[in-house]
This record gives structure tokens, C-alpha cells and sequence, in this order.
């Protein structure tokens, strides 16, 4: 293992923070358990004073057909992800196709689109140098609780990778905005749209400094050049206030905040 100096104000999605010594893992490490393991920053927003951070390194970017079942490390990315399932014909990942992140990343976060989501052809996960069934992972709706740092998954092999349907899922992140984002900030409560409580509020396009909701979809929270996290977490807060105030509905953050 090496410390990596990271400058998240260019790392990170929503191009937010400072720069921060990163513990990175190789494969004949052990995984420390005082320090907070993050992936591509794709859904996370840094604090001037992050806990002791950790990242897989390169060991943890494979992948391979083993045993009749695909598996995957956790420090691969979800483009490459694509790109395999796309060239050898299986089924079950399109879409990951244009979202962003790790593996890591989206086994933590069950993510997903629709009832298209990562736990659906998922076998098993490697927690802690041991394989881990998916059924004995508590999981749901944009949250799976690993009970520790997820190395490796193994999928189901399905063939038929469906380009329509992959163009279809494309089409439904088309309203997505364009300027750097950590992606949804809040999970759609039961039966509704997290955008669609935070535009009834009154809060699409609002702004504080250089952060805003975006006029596009009000449930990305955009920087538009510059923005501190101080104006992001408190639009954040602002926006659980007023819904809960105005509906009576507490919305919970999708976005991970360090």
C-alpha cells in the first residue's frame, strides 16, 4: 500500500474539495479499518476534513469468467464493465451503460435505474477475503449493507446483451444536466420523485453562490464553477427543509457526504 495525493476538486464529479493523501490498496494488502474506502467519487461530496481515506488499486480492475460465473474487482470501472458484456454477448449489465463509477461503488449503493439495478444478476461479493451470497447481503432500494469493504462481485452469466434496451435506458438519462454533478443528491421516496418534491418546493434552478439546483432536473445538485461545499450542503439542507415543511415527506440523501 501507498499514499496517493488526490486533488478532488478535479477528481471528483461535482469537482468539489481539496487535495487529500489517499491510502491505496494492493491486492496482498489488508484492508485497514480506520480509514473510509471511496471509488471514482461519482456520488460523494469532500469536506475540508474528510475522515482517513482508502481507494483499490490497479490489483482490483479485472475481470473474468470463472467457475461458470463472471467476476468482477470492485476497482473496475462501469465503462469497461459495459464495454466486456458488450463484446462477449451477456446480458444484464446495459445499465451501467453511461453510469458513471466502480464497481465498489455501485455494490454499496445497489444503483441502478428503473427496476434495472446491480443486485439483479449479482451472485456474490468478496467481503473480507470471504465469498459473501447476495442473499445474505441486506439490500434494496439504492442501499445494500456490506458489512465491510467489497474486493470483488461474481455475476450470473447471461447471454443476449440487448442494445435496444441499452439505448432505451441511455434515453432516460438524456434530462440528465450536463455541468459537474455527484448525480441524484436525494433517493426517490416511495411512489415519487425526489425532483419532483424539490421543483414543487419552489427550489429548481435555485442558486447560493456558484452551486445551484439545476433548471434541468431538480434533483442534481451542479456546481457551476467554482462552488464550495459549504453552498452545496446548504442547498441540500435547505431543500430536506422545505420538502418535509411544504410535504411531509423526509427525503434521505443519496449523495455520500465525507
Amino acid at each position: 500500500m501507498y499514499d496517493k495525493t488526490i486533488d478532488f476538486s478535479k477528481y471528483s464529479s461535482i469537482k468539489i474539495g481539496q487535495p487529500a493523501e489517499v491510502l491505496m490498496i494492493e491486492k496482498s494488502d489488508p484492508v485497514p479499518h480506520d480509514h473510509t474506502i471511496i471509488g471514482g467519487a461519482n456520488n460523494l461530496l469532500i469536506s475540508p476534513t474528510p475522515p482517513p481515506l482508502m481507494m483499490l488499486g490497479k490489483d482490483f480492475a479485472y475481470i473474468r469468467q470463472t467457475e461458470g460465473l463472471l467476476e468482477i474487482g470492485a476497482a473496475m470501472p462501469s465503462g469497461r464493465i459495459v464495454s466486456y458484456a458488450r463484446r462477449h454477448d451477456l446480458s444484464g449489465f446495459e445499465f451501467m451503460s453511461k453510469l458513471p463509477g466502480t464497481l465498489g461503488g455501485m455494490l454499496a449503493m445497489n444503483a441502478g435505474l428503473k427496476e434495472y439495478e446491480i443486485f439483479n444478476d449479482l451472485h456474490s461479493v468478496k467481503i473480507g477475503g470471504k465469498w459473501v451470497n447476495k442473499n445474505d447481503i441486506e439490500h434494496g432500494y439504492r442501499f445494500a449493507h456490506l458489512g465491510g469493504v467489497a474486493t470483488a462481485a461474481r455475476f450470473a452469466i447471461r447471454h443476449g446483451y440487448d442494445r435496444d434496451l441499452e439505448q432505451q435506458l441511455k434515453a432516460l438519462r438524456s434530462n440528465q444536466p450536463s455541468d459537474p454533478s455527484a448525480g441524484s443528491a436525494f433517493k426517490n421516496p416511495p411512489g415519487d420523485s425526489a425532483g419532483r418534491l424539490i421543483d414543487a418546493a419552489g427550489l429548481r434552478g435555485k442558486q447560493i453562490g456558484n452551486m445551484a439546483w439545476s433548471p434541468i432536473h431538480a434533483n442534481f445538485l451542479v456546481n457551476l464553477g467554482g462552488g464550495t461545499y459549504e453552498e452545496a450542503v446548504t442547498l441540500i439542507e435547505l431543500a430536506k427543509h422545505e420538502v418535509e415543511k411544504q410535504f411531509g415527506v423526509k427525503l434521505e440523501k443519496e449523495i455520500r457526504i465525507l
